[in-house]
């Protein structure tokens, strides 16, 4: 809607800031945005509902119109969630003084105006990389701070002298004291949106190239996960294997966090950014059994199943049950009688299904895999290829040797029996030592722990998921449904046609074949949106992960083009080795590092007792400095005293959020603002963030690394003050 009202909403000690000389501009300019944006909406919102009232269509045309009703319906979302606070500040070149306003989205005014430039583009770079030391070009840079659609901040820096005379006088020309403690304004139950705050070393990492696998190795604070979400955004803007929406290709970016808390907390993020089609999820999402899952309850069988050989035994384990026939056999159809050789039968089985990243055998028992060795065999020229195709898929023969040799598994049985028949598990892992295969073994031997996630994973990827088998099944079942009534129909017109030319005997073509068939109008089946491929896979906290874990990432992006997010000082089990040594070993080949070590997050009052714990286990820790002081010590206390000091500071403070970290769930009485405190274990803390921390009692979090590590990062989620309380 039109600005009716400025743009501006500072405080009374910012009087100076409000003077129209330092502010008109802008306030024209966000009038225009304002104007722009109301315009923008009517048109979309034009042009979606016709898009609706087209008459309906069929096949690849009904496909178009989904996309472009997607495409029309995420852009009306993108421009409702804001209004003029879609500019983040501006920046003036040292060559030219007309200021360029940066948004989180693109937007011209009706005469083809550029308004605003989207963050991600080439030309917005300057604004956050800019330095004094590296000005990029520019003379000044202005940035805003919104509070509900209103600017209640902003500053300016001056990179040259033209700059600096230009603003002269201005009262928002000041160090960066008060941006950066900015940073530590309250918390809210999400991550709010952080974009305007991104420093030059977090987009200098954004913005880098895609090939290979970057990792980000960053401590706590320090904006990994600023930097692993507007990669994703921009990856998607900016480069078009991964960014393409091919109508019938998979493509886009997969985004994995630690935790479902942690994917709560950062939901917001991505939409604010106008990107919706980010795939999120957790380790556990990836494969059916993953929900229920318990945690693997003995170390070492952990730490068994964890290896990339465990993952390779799924092969094997298959082989096991996959024998081709020893001798050839006579294929007879309406055609002609084919021989099929066992050499040939060999060669049908180590055929990969083709155009799909599973080898799916369950779609291959159809006869698909030996249908090119047959078809090449048959030499009638006037039988098209599809209908002896189709005919081959009907012998009964030919499936029921395919039931003999190649019988139908279901990926959960196979995994099951490597834990319940220990000859099995020998035959497909023969490196593993006698007792090694007795721990292994238990009684309910698909009682599903998180170990055994990516056995499960790499069996459902070579096997296929039985549910979707069942639908591709009926959907196989009515395509070749449709296409017999065709070949009726056409062999009725064909023997029906008098014409000299015999014309109807064009229907018999592949092209007309297809064309008589609008698989399309057929149903279809659900499609697993985590299997992939995907163009780029985004990890975070990715320290955590095992060597058989990476596999399932890796199966879902053959492209190898990852952003590595972590810091091996909060792995939980240790990381002794470079990333580079971590990654070459489960299957990169192209690794760069990029190190993140300013922590704008957590006081340097907290980092100075958090250090010494990590340092303890980690002498080499990426621990990074902190550039902001709060002036609030550490409190420690006793563990009585809980509710004492979630009752004071909850009557202090009328907004930010607070996070109780302890093993137990001992709770204290009910306090008047309670829904803004959280009660975590260390371990689902990590990755988030809170204006208080309460530990209670961190020695019964452990001894070792594992203790360390959960200490470091329960203390780091505070962004003002931290509380630790011990047992008495």
């Amino acid at each position: 809607m039109p600005l009716t009202a400025s743009a501006f909403n500072l405080p009374e000690n910012l009087a100076p800031k409000a003077e129209p000389a330092l502010i008109a501009e802008d306030e024209r300019h966000f009038a225009a945005v304002a104007e722009s944006l109301e315009r923008s909406m009517t048109e979309l919102s034009d042009h979606l509902d016709a898009v609706r009232r087209a008459p309906g269509r069929l096949g690849q045309e009904a496909l178009e119109r989904d996309v472009e009703i997607r495409r029309l319906t995420a852009r009306l979302r993108a421009l409702g969630r804001f209004g003029p606070d879609l500019c983040l500040g501006r920046i003036v070149s040292a060559d030219d003084p007309e200021p360029v306003y940066i948004g989180r989205l693109g937007l011209t005014d009706s005469d083809g105006r550029r308004l605003l430039i989207d963050w991600r583009a080439p030309a917005a770079e300057p604004f956050f990389g800019a330095t004094h030391a590296n000005p990029m070009g520019l003379a000044s840079r202005r940035r805003y701070r919104w509070t509900r659609g209103r600017i209640s901040d902003y500053w300016d820096e001056v990179f040259t002298m033209d700059g600096t005379a230009a603003l002269e006088g201005d009262a928002a020309l000041e160090d960066l004291s008060a941006f950066i403690a900015s940073l530590g304004s309250s918390r809210s139950a999400r991550m709010r949106d952080v974009l305007g705050t991104i420093q030059s070393d977090q987009d200098a990492i954004i913005r880098a190239p895609s090939r290979g696998a970057l990792v980000v190795d960053g401590g706590p604070g320090t904006g990994k996960t600023v930097v692993a979400l507007h990669r994703s955004a921009y990856l998607l803007y900016s480069d078009p294997r991964i960014g393409h929406r091919g109508s019938h290709s998979k493509s886009g970016v997969l985004f994995i966090g630690p935790h479902r808390p942690y994917l709560a907390y950062v939901a917001d993020v991505l939409p604010s950014l106008g990107e919706e089609g980010v795939q999120t999820c957790t380790l556990r999402d990836l494969v059916p059994e993953g929900a229920a899952a318990a945690v693997e309850a003995d170390p070492d069988v952990a730490l068994l199943k964890s290896s990339a050989a465990m993952v390779k035994a799924i092969e094997p384990a298959v082989r096991f049950y996959e024998q081709p026939p020893a001798s050839g056999m006579e294929i007879e159809t309406p055609y002609a009688d084919i021989w099929l050789s066992a050499d040939e039968w060999a060669e049908a089985f180590e055929a990969p299904a083709a155009g799909t990243l599973r080898t799916t055998r369950r779609v291959m028992k159809s006869g698909r895999s030996c249908s090119p060795i047959l078809v090449d065999r048959h030499d009638d020229d006037d039988v098209p290829d599809d209908v002896l195709r189709r005919a081959l898929a009907r012998n009964e023969e030919l499936a029921d040797a395919f039931s003999r040799a190649w019988p139908l598994l279901d990926y959960t049985d196979l995994v099951g029996d490597l834990w319940s028949v220990p000859a099995y598990l020998r035959l497909c892992v023969p490196g593993l030592r006698p007792e090694e295969v007795r721990k292994l073994q238990r009684r309910a031997a698909q009682a599903w722990t998180t170990s055994d996630l990516p056995l499960l994973d790499a069996a459902r990827q070579r096997l296929g998921d039985p549910e979707a088998s069942r639908r591709r099944r009926r959907q196989d079942a009515a395509v070749a449904a449709e296409r017999e009534l065709m070949d009726r129909v056409v062999e009725d017109l064909i023997a029906a046609d008098d014409s000299e030319l015999r014309v109807m005997s064009m229907l018999r073509g592949q092209d007309m074949q297809d064309k008589l068939v609008d698989d399309g109008a057929l149903p279809a089946a659900d499609p697993d949106t985590l299997a992939g491929p995907f163009a780029h896979v985004v990890v975070d906290e990715a320290q955590e992960l095992t060597d058989a874990e990476w596999q399932m990432l890796l199966l879902r992006c053959p492209s190898r083009s990852f952003t590595v997010v972590g810091d091996r000082a909060q792995a939980r089990h240790g990381f002794k080795e470079s990333w580079q040594e971590r990654l070459n070993r489960v299957g990169f080949a192209n690794v760069n590092l990029a190190t993140l070590s300013i922590n704008y997050r957590t006081p340097e009052e907290v980092m100075a007792e958090a250090e010494p714990v990590i340092r303890a286990v980690f002498p080499d820790a990426n621990v990074p400095t902190s550039i902001r002081s709060t002036g609030v010590p550490v409190v420690h206390g006793s563990t009585a005293g809980l509710g004492s000091v979630l009752g004071t500071w909850l009557a202090e403070h009328a907004d930010g959020t607070a996070c109780v970290i302890s093993t137990s769930d001992v709770r204290p009485g009910s306090f008047r603002g309670m829904s803004r405190v959280r009660w975590l274990t260390p371990e689902l803390s990590k990755g988030l963030e809170f204006d208080l921390v309460v530990l209670v009692d961190p020695e019964a979090f452990g001894t070792g690394i594992e203790g360390a590590v959960d200490h470091y990062v329960a203390m780091t989620r505070a962004t003002r003050q931290l509380v630790i309380l011990t047992a008495p």
